[in-house]
C-alpha cells in the first residue's frame, strides 16, 4: 500500500494551468495521449468537477487542517501491467510511494523536480514550489509567483539554496530553511529552460537561445554570456571539474569547457530532435549521457574530451530524463511518446535490462536520492512515483544548518 500526498486542490487551479505549450516536442501523434491528460489543460470550472484520481479502496478521512497535503491511501493498481525482468537483475515492480501532483505542467521542457543533498525533493506545481523532507514525509509550500508559471527549479550542492526559473524569464534564489527570497537574477528574454550549479556559479538557459552564468557572490552578477545555440537551452548540467553540457531545442549539444568559456570545444549534432535529457557519469568524470526528442529517441555516450561519440541505442520513444545508477553501472532513463516508461540500461553496452512500468502520461524527468537508491519520476499524469531502482552508496544526505552555504550567498535583490 502506498502513500499518496495531494495539495489543496484549489491552489492549483489558477489560469497559468493554462499556459501554451508551442514547442515542437510537447506535440503528441495522434493516439489519444491528450485524452488522457485533458484535466492538464482544463478551465477552472471544468476542473473543480474532476476527480483528480479515482482509486479501488477510498481514501482514508483526515483532519484538513493538519497540513497543506492530504495523504490518501490506496493500492498499487500497476500488477498486470509489469515488465519482464531478467532473473540476474531484480526491478521493482512497481513504486515504493506515489505522490499526487495536481497541477504539474504537461511540458517536455520543464525541469519539475530536482532531489537536494538534504534529503528534499522541490517540486513545481504550475506556479507553486512544494517541499518534500523524504526522510520525515513533511511536506510544506515553499512559494508562489505572482506572474507566469516555473519551468526549472535546481538545488545547490549544499541543498540549502534553491533556484527556479519562470516562463517569464526570471531567476530566483530562495533560502529553504527560512522561505526567504534572496535573489532576483534578470537578463534574459523568455522562458527559462534549464539551470545548473557550480560552486558559486549558477548557468541558466533560455530561450532567448543564450546560456548566462550569474556569481551569486556579487551584486553584478552576469559574469558571462555563452552565445551558440539556436533555440531554447533545455538541459544543462556540470561535471565534476566545472565543465558544462548545454542542450537544445535545435537539436545540438554543446561542451564549455570552463565558465568563462566564450565559445564550446565540442558541438554534438548527432540528435535530431531536442535534447533536454544529459548528465555525466559520476565515476567517469568526461563521459556524457545525452537522450533526443520524440524525432530522435536515441540515447548517446560522448567523450567530452575527444568529442568522439561511443556508444548509441535506439529508445523508441522520446527521451525526457536521464541518471547513472554508479553502484550497478548502468543508466536509468525516462521517457514520453508512447510508452511513458522508465528504461534501464547497462552501461556502456546499452544493452537494455527491463522497463519500468506504471505512469499514464509523459515522464517529465527524473532525480535522484543523496545516496542513489531510489528516484524520483514526474509525470503529466499528475502523479510521482518513487522507485528503489539501485543499491545505496555510502554516501550520506547533508545535516541541514542555517548557516550552510552563506559563504556563497549573499542577500543582494
Amino acid at each position: 500500500m502506498s502513500d499518496r500526498l495531494i495539495p489543496n486542490r484549489q491552489t492549483c487551479c489558477d489560469p497559468v494551468r493554462q499556459l501554451k505549450l508551442e514547442r515542437d516536442e510537447n506535440w503528441a501523434p495522434q493516439n489519444g495521449y491528450h485524452e488522457v491528460l485533458s484535466q492538464n489543460v482544463l478551465g477552472k470550472e471544468a476542473l473543480n468537477n474532476v476527480k483528480i484520481l479515482s482509486y479501488q479502496h477510498k481514501p482514508a478521512r483526515q483532519d484538513p487542517h493538519l497540513s497543506e497535503l492530504k495523504v490518501l491511501y490506496s493500492s498499487n493498481r500497476d500488477a498486470g501491467h509489469r515488465s519482464h525482468v531478467r532473473p540476474s537483475r531484480h526491478l521493482p515492480q512497481s513504486a515504493t510511494k506515489v505522490l499526487d501532483a495536481p497541477g504539474i505542467l504537461d511540458d517536455f521542457y520543464s525541469h519539475p523536480v530536482d532531489w537536494s543533498s538534504q534529503n528534499v525533493v522541490a517540486v513545481a506545481l504550475a506556479d507553486m514550489v512544494f517541499l518534500f523532507d523524504a526522510a520525515s514525509g513533511s511536506v510544506k509550500k515553499l512559494l508562489q509567483l505572482p506572474n507566469g508559471s516555473i519551468t526549472t527549479l535546481r538545488w545547490t550542492e549544499t541543498g540549502g539554496h534553491l533556484s527556479i526559473g519562470s516562463s517569464a524569464g526570471e531567476v530566483q534564489i530562495w533560502d529553504a530553511a527560512s522561505q526567504r527570497q534572496l535573489r532576483n537574477l534578470r537578463g534574459h528574454q523568455g522562458r527559462i529552460g534549464a539551470l545548473a550549479w557550480h560552486k558559486h556559479i549558477l548557468s541558466s538557459g533560455c530561450a532567448d537561445a543564450e546560456v548566462h552564468q550569474h556569481d551569486v557572490r556579487v551584486r553584478e552578477h552576469l559574469v558571462n554570456r555563452m552565445v551558440h545555440h539556436t533555440d531554447l537551452v533545455c538541459g544543462l548540467d556540470y561535471n565534476s571539474e566545472g565543465m558544462l553540457a548545454s542542450g537544445g531545442n535545435d537539436d545540438t549539444v554543446c561542451i564549455w569547457e570552463t565558465t568563462t568559456s566564450q565559445t564550446p570545444i565540442h558541438t554534438f549534432t548527432e540528435h535530431h530532435a531536442a535534447v533536454k535529457a544529459l548528465k555525466w557519469c559520476p565515476w567517469q568524470r568526461h563521459v556524457l549521457a545525452t537522450g533526443g526528442g520524440s524525432s530522435d529517441r536515441q540515447i548517446c555516450l560522448w567523450n567530452a574530451s575527444s568529442g568522439r561519440l561511443l556508444m548509441s541505442t535506439n529508445a523508441e520513444s522520446q527521451v525526457t530524463g536521464i541518471l547513472w545508477g554508479e553502484q550497478e553501472r548502468e543508466l536509468l532513463t525516462a521517457h514520453g511518446y508512447s510508452r511513458n516508461q522508465l528504461s534501464l540500461w547497462k552501461y556502456p553496452s546499452l544493452v537494455k535490462v527491463g522497463d519500468l512500468e506504471g505512469h499514464e502520461g509523459r515522464l517529465l524527468g527524473l532525480a535522484q536520492s543523496p545516496d542513489g537508491s531510489l528516484v524520483c519520476s514526474p509525470s503529466a499524469d499528475e502523479t510521482l512515483r518513487f522507485w528503489r531502482v539501485f543499491s545505496a552508496s555510502s554516501k550520506k544526505p547533508v545535516e541541514s544548518s542555517k548557516s550552510n552555504g552563506n559563504n556563497i550567498l549573499k542577500t543582494i535583490r
